[in-house]
């Protein structure tokens, strides 16, 4: 049988995560996680012997192609388009105040 998550559990994930949550939300997410666990544990009833493990579940392939040195658009047709321009950059509006912490 799966281990029941707690609500201890949840709170320490939360505080982890930074997240603030209700009494309600930490019983509702308790009892979600440990459904959650019950399911895996169910799968650990197959029978996987002679199952190669597989990172996708269909063929898939990756395409490649040389790379090929290409001239660049140069200053004109990149800003053509630009809704504002400073020179040879583009303008683009601020969106950090003087007090960001970023």
């Amino acid at each position: 049988m799966a281990k029941r998550i707690d609500e201890e559990q949840v709170r320490k994930v939360a505080k982890l995560g930074r997240l603030e949550l209700s009494d309600a939300e930490v019983e509702e997410f308790a009892g979600q996680l440990s459904a959650i666990l019950e399911y895996v544990e169910k799968m650990n009833e197959l029978d996987t012997d002679g199952v190669e493990p597989l990172a996708h579940c269909l063929a898939v392939s990756n395409v490649f192609r040389d790379d090929v040195v290409a001239e660049s658009l140069g200053t004109e047709k990149t800003l053509a388009n630009a809704p504002e321009r400073d020179g040879e950059f583009f303008k683009v509006p601020k969106i950090l105040d003087e007090g960001g912490g970023a």
